[in-house]
């Protein structure tokens, strides 16, 4: 099988608030790159949704901003990170120099 994704990634245990239009929840980011990441939480959420995440980095609480990509119900869900600047795509890369 055919790896799909086009970034490398890193093991991550990084608190989260999420929210959707319709949801919100707690859970952990356990797996991140620098065009996305994977929240462990039982929350409900739909491919496609527009996502606000809150990472919790020692002490301080950095906001990204990401579609959800897929869905596991009970598991968690994966998120596709949206850049509407130079500046959010240097705040990604500093959350993963914080993880490594």
């Amino acid at each position: 099988m055919q790896e799909r994704r086009r970034a490398e990634r890193f093991h991550a245990n990084v608190r989260v608030r999420w929210e959707t239009l319709k949801a919100q929840g707690r859970g952990d980011v356990c797996d991140l790159s620098s065009s996305g990441c994977f929240v462990l939480t039982g929350g409900e959420v739909i491919r496609g949704e527009l996502a606000r995440l809150e990472l919790m980095l020692a002490g301080d609480v950095t906001t990204l901003w990401g579609n959800v990509v897929y869905n596991i119900n009970e598991m968690g869900f994966a998120v596709r990170f949206v850049f509407g600047s130079e500046a959010d795509e240097q705040i990604i890369e500093r959350v993963i120099r914080n993880v490594q």
